[in-house]
This record gives structure tokens, C-alpha cells and sequence, in this order.
């Protein structure tokens, strides 16, 4: 800053001087060249060991992998969202012709859905990492013996099941 017109006006620019260079100082010499930028608007998390590489007792591991699975649910539900949410206002803007033109919204949303319905439909709201992973397990043993889920049971395992 310039000097000042009169005392009074040059005093005061020797008070913030005197207040202004330390923090300016600090700020462009510390704060700065150590601060991490972050390009996204959201909190960035680490990914945590999921459940099936935790010992059996180590607590701590299973809340973090929880908390991860949580975290999962909450983006995967918002990414079928926004699919819906596309697929919707494409629905409303080719409102005559939407079935031809809004079917490729569809049938991505409709995969989102039923990947969003494997991973975490019937878990309930207090579903937790543990439940998920059994429910994978179980479907994995399903489709190693009947083969893919929604396809019913093969008829040769029908007959020796009655038998």
C-alpha cells in the first residue's frame, strides 16, 4: 500500500502492515505449499479391507469394512437415482415417441437396478457388510448347483431331489 495524505491515514496503514504481513506471510510460506487440493466436492475416503480379509475377531476391521459398505449402498443408491431420474425427464421430453427413443435409458437403469437388487435387495435397512456377504456366498453356492438364479432349478436335480 502507498503511503498516506495526512498522519491519521498513515497510521493506519502502518497498523494493518504491521497486523497483515505475519499472516500473509504464514499463509503463502505454510499453509499454502503444504495444503492438499482437492479437485472433487466430496470427501475422499480411502478403500478399507472388505469383510472377507478381516480375521475373525479384529473389530475394528469389521466397522471399518461396515462403514465402507455403507458408504457402497449410499453412492450405488444415488447412481440409480440419477438413472431413474434421466430416464424420467427422457420420458417426458419424447413423450410421443419415448419408447424408441428412451430405451437404451431404459434398459441401463433396469441393469442398475437389478445389480443394485443383487448386491443389497433384502437386506433390510439394517443390513450390514456380515449379511451381504452371506447373501453372496448363499447366491454363489445357488448358481454353482442350479446354475443361474432366475433360471429354476435344472430337471435332472428335480427327479433325484422327488427320488
Amino acid at each position: 500500500m502507498g503511503e498516506g495524505r495526512n498522519p491519521l491515514e498513515r497510521f493506519f496503514i502502518a497498523v494493518y502492515n504491521i497486523v497483515d504481513t505475519p499472516v500473509t506471510f504464514f499463509r503463502e510460506k505454510v499453509v499454502q505449499p503444504n495444503q492438499k487440493e482437492y479437485y472433487w466436492y466430496h470427501q475422499k475416503f480411502r478403500r478399507v479391507p472388505t469383510i472377507d480379509e478381516c480375521y475373525p475377531d479384529d473389530m475394528v476391521c469389521f466397522t471399518e469394512a461396515n462403514e465402507q459398505f455403507k458408504r457402497d449402498k449410499l453412492v450405488d443408491s444415488s447412481i440409480l437415482n440419477i438413472l431413474r431420474q434421466r430416464f424420467e425427464d427422457c420420458v417426458i421430453y419424447e413423450t410421443p415417441d419415448h419408447k424408441r427413443k428412451c430405451q437404451p435409458l431404459y434398459d441401463q437403469y433396469t441393469e442398475a437396478t437389478d445389480n443394485w437388487f443383487i448386491k443389497y435387495g433384502d437386506l433390510g435397512f439394517y443390513g450390514t457388510v456380515l449379511t451381504a456377504y452371506m447373501k453372496q456366498k448363499h447366491r454363489m453356492v445357488w448358481e454353482n448347483r442350479h446354475g443361474p438364479v432366475g433360471t429354476g432349478m435344472n430337471k435332472r436335480e428335480v427327479a433325484e431331489e422327488v427320488a
